[in-house]
């Protein structure tokens, strides 16, 4: 990664207007994405989401606002810029988007016909993406005799036949399952590292933004509420969507009304240390766990848990002196004096 930005949004806002009513499904975003970042975008369906992604690179064109890729204003673009820069700029679906008349192989070639690239140019270069993609022996095969994963990895194949420095991906796991989605992600993972592609994940899927994402922004209503890496956002979520999101839950932990809490803080200590269990083994203290939500990034623990402790001071103290002790934040809660 390097601190260049590829995508410089500002005061974007997109309007659609009806024979009724006008709709402003984005208002005021201001967005920078530095080049070589994976950047999640995350946010609840009619967020404004994928009208971000489309006003990128001017599918949607902005109503107010700025999109400048690759230090290219696109509203001063021609028609002629446009094409070039969308060259430079692919995307993959949540659905694919594949030509069903076509097989692998010449639905990779598409966007090299398109701009012209000669028949055996073309051959070699749709070879090396089945093959970063693993899908060599599938050149022949048709869409319709693929799985869904194996469809989106033709799709990206193809996303990269133009050799695009930025890859957008409009929902581009939703429709698959688990399995397949963690495949696609650590494709795309590598895609990154050995292309050095920027790419920018839109997603409704928390989980999503944790196995792939550097950076996150959070999108409600048409309106950016919250960005900042993933490890701040989810460690400490400033706003109440922000919450929602990362704790998949309305409450807010501050207002338990059960006494003797404490918050246990997790911002990057390995994820495989059982802390809290081996404090009630070599403390012999109780506890009880009133909420928790941490999450592996990569092998490092992100998240929080709030524990009851015992009525019993010196327990209670004992319990803290051993988490502080491992180096763990402990936050006490609702009046705890131990």
């Amino acid at each position: 990664m390097s601190n260049k930005a590829v995508i410089e949004i500002t005061g974007l806002s997109k309007a659609f207007v009806g024979k009724d009513k006008t709709v402003e499904a984005l208002e005021d975003i201001n967005l920078t994405i530095n080049e070589g970042e994976i950047y999640g975008i995350i946010g609840m369906s009619g967020a404004g989401k994928s009208t971000l992604v489309r006003c990128m690179n001017y599918l949607e064109k902005p109503t107010t606002g700025t999109v400048v890729i690759d230090g290219k204003d696109l509203s001063k673009c021609s028609d002629k810029e446009l094409r070039e820069v969308r060259h430079k700029v692919s995307m993959i679906f949540q659905h694919f988007n594949l030509l069903m008349q076509r097989n692998v192989e010449d639905n990779v070639r598409f966007p090299l016909e398109i701009i012209g690239v000669k028949k055996e140019e073309a051959k070699k270069k749709v070879a090396e993406l089945l093959e970063i993609v693993g899908l060599s022996d599938k050149a022949k095969s048709y869409p319709a005799q693929l799985s869904g994963g194996q469809k989106q990895r033709v799709a990206i194949a193809r996303a990269l036949a133009t050799e695009p420095g930025i890859l957008l991906c409009d929902e581009a796991t939703s429709a698959l399952d688990p399995s397949t989605t963690d495949s696609i992600l650590k494709l795309l993972k590598e895609i990154n590292e050995r292309m050095k592609i920027t790419i920018v994940m839109i997603t409704h899927q928390m989980s999503v933004v944790e196995d792939i994402c550097q950076k996150v922004a959070i999108i409600d209503n048409g309106r950016l509420v919250e960005t900042g890496t993933v490890e701040e956002v989810f460690t400490r979520p400033a706003t109440e969507v922000a919450r929602k999101l990362v704790y998949q839950t309305g409450e807010e932990v501050l207002e338990l009304n059960t006494n003797r809490c404490i918050r246990i803080v997790f911002d990057g200590g390995s994820s495989y240390e059982p802390v809290i269990a081996n404090m009630v083994l070599e403390c012999k203290v109780p506890v009880n766990i009133i909420f928790a939500n941490t999450k592996d990034i990569d092998g490092q623990a992100f998240g929080q848990i709030v524990l009851q402790l015992p009525e019993d001071e010196v327990q209670a103290a004992k319990a803290i002196h051993y988490l502080r002790s491992r180096n763990l934040k402990v936050e006490e809660l609702d009046g705890f004096n131990g």
